[in-house]
């Protein structure tokens, strides 16, 4: 059973409608319009728009037949679409090169999950903050998806130690092709202890690029702890 939010066809329909007009009636007034800005527009409105969940054909007949709240949903995501626009071009991503499309290469590819950890200290079992995460394989420091990810990565107080890692894919000969993949997390920092986690992940290879995030396919880490110079260090293979 496949669980949808039918809202999210509706907004991503009439963003791509709005932004393909602007850029057709493009002039220097007209906002950004590259993929990155438009999927910050469609998450701006997704957080502001109530989800309607289905779970079969019926469901979708059903959202069809309700002709006058679907029109009235239009016009206020239709709203939430320009105030959105609005303010994600006045804070614009740094990090992201606007104007260039997101797109699948069209080769076969090892598709790496996202990875997910969380880093405390060991000494008082508290999340750490103020140190950077780094992810390596074969020695060097793995090249993260696009520009919304990061490595190192820089933990700060409110996320409550998380850190999170999106790989780019690696390229193979073909698809359906089984390889196990190496990492290191490493974490070097004047007030502990550096710690080295080693772990693996087994891949199967597609046929594209995967361009959608998705919870499904993420590999979480084991719980990892920092000690004060002088303590007990231990290397974990996963």
């Amino acid at each position: 059973m496949e669980l949808h939010n039918a809202a999210e066809d509706i907004v991503l329909s009439q963003v791509n409608e709005i932004f393909n007009t602007l850029e057709r009636n493009k002039d220097v007034e007209t906002p950004c319009t590259c993929d990155q800005c438009r999927m910050d527009t469609v998450c701006y409105v997704l957080n502001r728009t109530t989800p309607h969940y289905i779970v079969s054909n019926r469901g979708v007949a059903r959202v069809e037949q309700e002709t006058i709240e679907k029109q009235q949903k239009e016009v206020d995501i239709t709203t939430l679409i320009y105030e959105g626009i609005g303010r994600i071009n006045h804070n614009q991503r740094p990090n992201f090169t606007h104007g260039a499309a997101i797109a699948g290469n069209h080769l076969p590819v090892y598709n790496i999950p996202t990875i997910v950890g969380r880093l405390f200290d060991g000494a008082n079992f508290a999340p750490v903050s103020g140190v950077k995460v780094e992810l390596y394989r074969n020695g060097d420091l793995v090249i993260m998806k696009d520009g919304n990810w990061q490595n190192p990565y820089h933990l700060v107080h409110n996320i409550e130690g998380t850190f999170t890692f999106w790989p780019n894919p690696v390229p193979a000969e073909s698809a359906n092709r089984h390889k196990v993949f190496e990492f290191t997390v490493r974490v070097e920092s004047p007030d502990f202890e550096t710690l080295n986690h080693f772990f693996k992940i087994p891949v199967i290879s597609d046929i594209d690029t995967t361009s959608a995030f998705s919870l499904a396919r993420t590999v979480k880490l084991p719980d990892l702890y920092l000690f004060p110079p002088g303590g007990d260090e231990d290397d974990d293979l996963l």
